[in-house]
């Protein structure tokens, strides 16, 4: 097993997919975080609470949750890859139980989508910091449930990964599986908010349950209020980490099972 993973990871870095994951955690943590903040949450439209509240603070950090999609993309691309070039055929040739290699690769990913959230953390966190010097602010959220609120992030970006290999060992096409994880997280789960009926579902999805996570309920919120269907209720941000871990073994259960049903070609 120790063999498997000390592959997976000379695997891993001999791409660029670490350099192109660091660059994506900065620009999505720094990224959203700093242009609202600069903006002002108050200045939007709709109006926010701003960043001298605890609200405001916590939805300046917590729109960072809108790009969690980007590690799952990471985790997909980075499966199919192997499928798409062949070269997976190799790794199950070098280590023919395809368990083990399964098993190895989400290891990997695991710790690989958590360096990813937390650089995305440590940069929505430092974005965070600049703008309430710039602006000449005070801060309306403690040290303390900031760097909590960036934890939460962090771990979630590790489970997106997760779910991303999952997707990808499922569809094995880079493409099918791009699109799988695009329409879900842009298209799919939004409508599922504002179907009548439906939309009680949200909080047990993996959008509801990082919401509920990450304390950003202001979209929800919102589209409840535009669309009358109310409010859903999000489970606890407890809750909502169990939910979303319950995925996240799900998916690598499905990664591992996959493969070992089917051929390679």
């Amino acid at each position: 097993m120790n063999k498997a993973i000390r592959g997976e990871i000379i695997r891993l870095f001999s791409t660029r997919l670490p350099l192109w994951a660091a660059i994506a955690a900065i620009v999505s943590g720094a990224g959203l975080t700093g242009l609202l903040g600069l903006v002002g949450p108050e200045n939007t439209s709709p109006p926010m609470p701003g960043l001298d509240t605890p609200e405001g603070a916590g939805i300046v950090v917590g729109t960072t949750g809108l790009l969690l999609f980007v590690p799952a993309l990471l985790g997909t691309i980075a499966i199919t890859g192997e499928y798409r070039h062949g070269t997976i055929g190799a790794t199950f040739l070098a280590v023919p139980r395809r368990s083990r290699v399964l098993a190895a690769k989400l290891f990997v990913y695991s710790g690989f989508g958590l360096a990813y959230g937390l650089l995305m953390s440590a940069s929505s966190g430092l974005a965070l910091w600049c703008v309430v010097v710039l602006r000449g602010t005070t801060l309306g959220a403690s040290t303390d449930d900031v760097a909590t609120l960036l934890v939460r992030l962090a771990a979630a970006a590790a489970i997106y990964m997760l779910l991303g290999v999952g997707i990808g060992a499922l569809a094995r096409h880079q493409l099918v599986a791009v699109a799988i994880v695009l329409g879900y997280f842009y298209l799919l789960e939004y409508l599922l908010m504002i179907v009548p009926g439906l939309n009680a579902l949200y909080p047990f999805l993996p959008g509801g349950a990082t919401a509920a996570l990450t304390d950003f309920t202001f979209l929800a919120d919102t589209l409840g209020e535009e669309t009358s269907l109310g409010t859903p209720v999000l489970l606890s941000p407890l809750l909502g980490a169990l939910v979303l871990a319950v995925y996240a073994l799900g998916a690598a259960a499905i990664a591992m099972a996959a493969p070992l049903r089917r051929d390679l070609a």
